[in-house]
């Protein structure tokens, strides 16, 4: 019994060794996209390519100046995106930071020099009281 006690967990150890070192070579970190405060955006407005990936109801609801609505659920999303300058960096964001992450792994194969996603969303932008057109 001590034996097949042992064999387990020398099983268990083992396993959760191999997965630690699995997720941990997985795991690359982007060059290209990165997270930007709201704070940090709103020095960069101008200029900018800035895009916006929530649905048309949630734009009008507020956006931040000059941005672009291209929504993420949208089926042609990517083909949108395409017709975009890639030679710029890019700002997007969304509501709360999960579509535009998501869109922002996508959309680094399409060759953006630089992809900047708001850290938390436009709810994060408004809850640094910072100016939404509506």
């Amino acid at each position: 019994m001590k034996i097949f006690a042992f064999k387990v967990i020398l099983l268990l150890v083992v396993s959760i060794s191999l997965t630690g070192c699995a997720q941990g070579s997985s795991a690359k970190k982007s060059d290209v996209v990165s997270l930007i405060t709201p704070q940090e955006l709103n020095e960069k407005l101008g200029n900018i390519l800035l895009i916006d990936v929530r649905t048309p109801q949630e734009f009008a609801q507020g956006h931040i100046d000059n941005a672009k609505l291209i929504d993420y659920m949208q089926a042609d999303f990517m083909n949108k995106m395409s017709k975009l300058d890639t030679s710029k960096e890019l700002y997007i964001y969304c509501r709360s930071g999960n579509r535009s992450g998501k869109a922002a792994r996508k959309l680094e194969a399409m060759g953006f020099p630089k992809i900047y996603d708001l850290k938390g969303g436009i709810l994060n932008w408004n809850q640094n009281k910072m100016k939404v057109i509506k």
